[in-house]
C-alpha cells in the first residue's frame, strides 16, 4: 500500500509548474487580444490620416510639390543638428575624462615628489603609473575622435542650414502656403509611430510570455525525469522488464504549446513614411484608393459608438467640420455596409 501511495502521490513542485502554466497561457492570450486590437487601430488610423491627407492634398494644390524639397530638406537638417549635439556631448563627456585621467597622473606624481624621501619608487609604483599614463592616452585618443566627428558633423549641419536659407528666400509663398499639410503629415507620423512602439512593446511581452511557458515546461520535464530516476533506482528489476518509459508528465503539454502559443504570426507593419507618401499625388489628380476602395480595417468596425471611443482614445483629431470623430465612424460603416 504504501507503494502504491507513493506512486499516486503528486509532486508538489509539479502542481506549481502547471499552475505556472495556466497563468501564463492566459497571459499570453490576454496579450494576444490586445495586439490584435492595437494592430487594427493602427490600420484605422494610418487610414484616417491618409484621408486627412488626401484632403488637404485638394485643398493646397500644387504648392505641396513645389515645397516639398525644402521640408525634405528640413527634416534631414533637423536629423543632422540631432547627430551634432549628440557628437557634442560624446566630446564633452571624452573631453572629462581625460581631463580626470591627467589629474590622477599629476596628483600620482605630486604624491610620489612629496614623499620621496620616504617611498621607494619600486615596481610596483611605476606599474601603477604606467596603467594610469597608458589611461591618459587612451582618453586623448577618444577625445580626439570625438573632436573631429562632431567637427565634420557641424559643418554639415551648417551647410544645410545655409541651403535651407537659400530653399526659403527662393519660395518663401510656397512654403507657407503648404505648411499646414507637411505639419499635419509631422503629426501623423508622430500618432503612427507612439501606436507602433505600442505594438512592438506588446510584441515583445508576448515573446517574453512564451519563452517563459517554454521554460516551465522544461522545469516539468525535469521533475518528471527526477521522479522517473528515483523510482527507477527503487525498482530497477521492473524497470528492466518494462522497456523504455513512458513520455514523463508535462511532456504531452510540449505538443500544445507548439500548437497553440507559437502559431501566431506577427506580420511586420507597413513603412509610414512611404505609406503616407502615397498620397502626396493627389494634388496632380492622382486618385488615392484608401477611401474610394475598401480597406482591411474596415473589418474591425462593428458600431459608430466603438470607432468614436478608440479615436478619441488615440488622439485623432475631429474631421474639419465636424464636432467629434462620429463622422470617420460612420464613413467606416457606410462602406461596409456597400
Amino acid at each position: 500500500m504504501e507503494n502504491s501511495d507513493e506512486d499516486t502521490d503528486l509532486d508538489p513542485r509539479i502542481q506549481i509548474e502547471l499552475e505556472k502554466l495556466n497563468t501564463t497561457t492566459d497571459e499570453i492570450n490576454k496579450l494576444e487580444i490586445e495586439y490584435d486590437e492595437e494592430n487594427k487601430t493602427f490600420r484605422m488610423l494610418l487610414n484616417e490620416c491618409t484621408r486627412r491627407l488626401k484632403v488637404l492634398s485638394k485643398k493646397l494644390g500644387n504648392c505641396i510639390e513645389k515645397a516639398r524639397p525644402y521640408y525634405e530638406l528640413l527634416e534631414v537638417a533637423k536629423k543632422a543638428q540631432q547627430e551634432c549635439q549628440e557628437a557634442a556631448a560624446l566630446y564633452k563627456k571624452a573631453h572629462g575624462i581625460h581631463a580626470a585621467a591627467k589629474e590622477t597622473v599629476a596628483l600620482a606624481e605630486q604624491q610620489f615628489l612629496t614623499n620621496q624621501h620616504e617611498w621607494q619608487f619600486d615596481n610596483a609604483w611605476q606599474e601603477m603609473l604606467n596603467h594610469a599614463t597608458m589611461k591618459v592616452m587612451e582618453a586623448e585618443t577618444k577625445k580626439a575622435e570625438c573632436g573631429r566627428d562632431h567637427q565634420r558633423k557641424a559643418i554639415a549641419f551648417k551647410e544645410l542650414e545655409e541651403k535651407l536659407k537659400s530653399q526659403e528666400d527662393k519660395l518663401h509663398k510656397t512654403i507657407i502656403k503648404a505648411r499646414p499639410y507637411f505639419d499635419e503629415k509631422s503629426l501623423c507620423q508622430d500618432q503612427l509611430n507612439t501606436q507602433k512602439t505600442r505594438i512592438g512593446s506588446l510584441k515583445q511581452e508576448i515573446l517574453n510570455s512564451k519563452q517563459f511557458y517554454s521554460q516551465t515546461l522544461k522545469n516539468l520535464e525535469q521533475i518528471s525525469n527526477e521522479i522517473h530516476m528515483k523510482r527507477q533506482g527503487k525498482k530497477q528489476e521492473n524497470d528492466m522488464l518494462r522497456g523504455p518509459r513512458e513520455p514523463g508528465v508535462g511532456a504531452e503539454l510540449t505538443s500544445n504549446f507548439e500548437e497553440i502559443p507559437l502559431t501566431k504570426q506577427y506580420a511586420s507593419l507597413p513603412d509610414i513614411s512611404t505609406e503616407l507618401d502615397k498620397y502626396d499625388g493627389c494634388s496632380s489628380g492622382i486618385a488615392s484608393s484608401t477611401v474610394s476602395e475598401k480597406d482591411e480595417c474596415e473589418s474591425i468596425v462593428d458600431n459608430v459608438d466603438t470607432v468614436v471611443s478608440k479615436l478619441d482614445q488615440i488622439g485623432i483629431r475631429p474631421v474639419e467640420g465636424t464636432s467629434d470623430n462620429r463622422f470617420v465612424s460612420e464613413f467606416y460603416l457606410g462602406k461596409l455596409k456597400n
